[in-house]
């Protein structure tokens, strides 16, 4: 952990002057599990992107963590380095479906650590939660959603599981080995997930996200909106100036690189105009209010409704798309098939 600790600063450094005109809005401490880290090596991280970069005073800094890798020495430093958003992996409720999944917790863990963070003082936590799991059922599903809620974070995501390939849940799945819910029953777990949020007071502004008011993530919001970020580590995607890169997957190329002074970047692509008109199109539309045309006619010179007019009416007949002077958005029955959606505004 040191030595990749120790990397990860020298990679800073050899970003600096390339953000230095760039004031930072938002930081997202991902994973793996980053809580895992010990403390003397994360104030050792954060003092450097202080020193850096320039970081807003207002800036969103989140932290993934998992249950019980937290503690309350650890909670109370995160607060003191300016870390002011928790997201917590939860998953699920019950203690039988955590087992399942490998995780390496239980659900009285979670509640422990979570009982921590609000006695610490985060006012800004994400609980991450999973449907479509194996072994699960829908009355687990409503458990879960009803115990979380209870407890009233400030965000909830949640996820229908996806199965890759090369993974242990890919290779079983094959199989046959895997007791997945069926397809028309992880829909209900998700329609069911959309009307108990919003009715017990979170705004569904995202197809998997769910926030209070103005509390919605501005990282990710960032994503969506398709602009620019820099991804420090290993295997960390960027998005700056027109230009798609990644860092190397491998610790030793991505030590041998920064050993040499280099970037570690594995993969670079050129956007082109068209590629960017078609990111902002279809990542747009992961958000429940759509596309903003006003916001996208000031970015390229045009409204989206006149380029994409035979696709967008097309999919508005299907009753999939809805369209009115201010966005373009998908429809309660769009979100179920957002992905075939997304594939229309795909670049030729």
């Amino acid at each position: 952990m040191e030595d990749y600790i120790d990397m990860l600063i020298r990679e800073m450094d050899l970003r600096k002057e390339k953000l230095d005109a760039y004031l930072i809005k938002s930081v997202f401490v991902g994973g793996g599990t980053p809580s895992v880290v010990p403390l003397h090596l994360m104030e050792k991280l954060f003092n450097k992107l202080y020193a850096a970069f320039h970081i807003s005073p207002s800036c969103e800094i989140s932290i993934e963590s998992n249950p019980g890798t937290l503690d309350e020495e650890k909670l109370r430093s995160y607060i003191h380095f300016g870390i002011n958003r928790l997201s917590i992996g939860l998953q699920a409720w019950q203690n039988r479906i955590l087992k399942q999944l490998g995780r390496i917790h239980k659900r009285e863990q979670f509640l422990q650590n979570y009982e921590l963070a609000r006695k610490a003082g985060f006012d800004n936590v994400n609980i991450d939660l999973m449907f479509g799991l194996p072994g699960q059922r829908f009355d687990d599903w409503e458990e879960t959603l009803f115990e979380v809620v209870k407890l009233y974070p400030e965000h909830i995501s949640a996820y229908g599981l996806n199965i890759e390939d090369n993974t242990l849940f890919g290779k079983w799945y094959h199989k046959g080995l895997l007791a997945l819910p069926s397809e028309e029953e992880e829909r209900r777990m998700y329609h069911f997930t959309i009307d108990y949020l919003v009715k017990s007071g979170y705004q569904h502004y995202e197809i998997s996200n769910f926030s209070l008011k103005e509390k919605e993530c501005l990282h990710n919001q960032n994503y969506w909106e398709n602009g620019e970020y820099i991804g420090l580590g290993l295997a960390a995607h960027s998005h700056l100036q027109g230009v798609r890169f990644s860092n190397a997957e491998e610790f030793e190329t991505y030590f041998m690189h920064i050993r040499q002074n280099n970037l570690p970047i594995a993969h670079r692509q050129e956007n082109t105009l068209q590629d960017e008109i078609s990111e902002t199109m279809f990542l747009g539309l992961r958000l429940i209010q759509g596309v903003n045309r006003r916001k996208f006619s000031e970015r390229f010179g045009f409204d989206p409704v006149q380029k994409y007019m035979d696709k967008i009416k097309k999919l508005e007949k299907q009753k999939l798309l809805e369209i009115d002077p201010y966005h373009i958005r998908l429809t309660r029955r769009g979100l179920d098939v957002s992905n075939q959606i997304f594939i229309e505004f795909l670049p030729d």
